[in-house]
């Protein structure tokens, strides 16, 4: 047994969890890859390119949101989304680092 204590910053396991459920889903994955491919779209486009229901693309677009994998900025009448690729490339190095050290 370790004399070291154990200290788990709760708030960024939090995160981590959101951050990792949200790409750890295969059609979120292939929105990400779709939004990738045109830098910017609304959920118009992305369901009626993927053959999506409007309300299932919104609510996988809601989740990689709010882990912050995405950004939304209002044009018009339109979101339009883009990738926060910050967020993806910090996710890449902490996965590579974690299987690293396995």
């Amino acid at each position: 047994m370790r004399d070291t204590k154990v200290v788990i910053n709760s708030q960024k396991l939090d995160y981590s969890c959101e951050l990792m459920r949200a790409l750890a889903h295969p059609l979120r994955l292939k929105i990400l890859t779709f939004i990738d491919s045109n830098k910017e779209i609304n959920v118009n486009q992305i369901y009626n390119a993927l053959d999506l229901e409007q309300s299932l693309t919104s609510q996988h677009l809601k989740v990689l949101r709010m882990a912050g994998v995405l950004s939304v900025e209002k044009a018009g009448k339109f979101m339009k989304y883009t990738i926060n690729y910050d967020v993806l490339e910090k996710a890449q190095y902490g996965v590579s680092r974690f299987m690293a050290a396995i």
